[in-house]
C-alpha cells in the first residue's frame, strides 16, 4: 500500500500546484515565468489527471473493505478531497455557458 500513500502525495502536490496557478491568474506580476509555467503545467495538466485517480483508488479501498485511513494520514485524504473540490468547481465555471458572453 505504499503505492497509495505516494500517489496521494503527488495528488496533494499536484493540487497545491493548481491552488497556485489560480492564485497567479488573479496576480499577474510574477518574476519567474519558468517556475510559473512548471507549476501550470504540473496543476493543470497532472493534477486534472493524478488528484481523481487518488480519489477512485480510495474508493475502491473502501468498496473492498479496507479503510484508506490506516494508509493515508486523514489530513492528506480531507486535502486531496478539497482539491478535487476546487478544480471540479473550476472545470465547471470554465463550461458554464454564461462565463462566455459573446
Amino acid at each position: 500500500m505504499r503505492w497509495l500513500l505516494f500517489l496521494s502525495r503527488l495528488a496533494f502536490i499536484c493540487g497545491f500546484a493548481f491552488v497556485l496557478s489560480l492564485v497567479a491568474l488573479f496576480f499577474k506580476e510574477v518574476q519567474n515565468q519558468e517556475l510559473l509555467s512548471t507549476i501550470i503545467i504540473i496543476g493543470y495538466v497532472i493534477g486534472i489527471l493524478v488528484v481523481p485517480i487518488s480519489l477512485i483508488c480510495y474508493m475502491v479501498l473502501v468498496i473492498v473493505g479496507k479503510k484508506p485511513g490506516t494508509v493515508v494520514p486523514k489530513w492528506l485524504l480531507i486535502a486531496n478531497l478539497l482539491f478535487f473540490f476546487i478544480l471540479l468547481t473550476y472545470i465547471f465555471y470554465l463550461n458554464d455557458p454564461y462565463y462566455y458572453k459573446g
